[in-house]
């Protein structure tokens, strides 16, 4: 499955960001999905995950009650709206897909990851 990651951009402190994570090339409905986020010079960090079937919801303790994913299954699109933005959220941010069955829920580990995008760059700044 192939990824690709949109909607990143400049923003002031405070502001909102919509990322969208668009798939081809697989079946949609069979992976689960992760955001991850890399600042220059630090690791790959779990943002929030969403189940194949869009029931179980995952946030790392820096985007609960900020973010919010989701996923549109005739798009083939996860989204992650990004609200009350810090500039502690730059970074390049990532999708990433994994294939899995319905009991599985999904992981904050990179290397349960199978596919990624190429990544796009977020910057909260004034």
């Amino acid at each position: 499955v192939q990824l690709v990651e949109s909607g990143g951009g400049l923003v002031q402190p405070g502001g909102s960001l919509r990322l969208s994570c668009a798939a081809s090339g697989g079946t949609f409905n069979y992976y689960n999905v992760a955001w991850f986020r890399q600042a220059p010079g630090q690791e790959r960090e779990f943002v929030a995950a969403i189940s194949r079937g869009g029931g179980e919801l995952v946030y790392a303790d820096s985007a609960k009650g900020r973010f919010a994913i989701s996923r549109n299954y005739d798009k083939k699109t996860v989204f992650l709206q990004m609200n009350i933005l810090k500039p502690e959220d730059t970074a390049v941010y990532y999708c990433a897909a994994a294939r899995a069955i319905l009991t599985d829920s999904p992981k904050r580990q990179p290397g349960s990851y199978d596919y990624w995008g190429q990544g796009t760059q977020v910057t909260v700044s004034s």
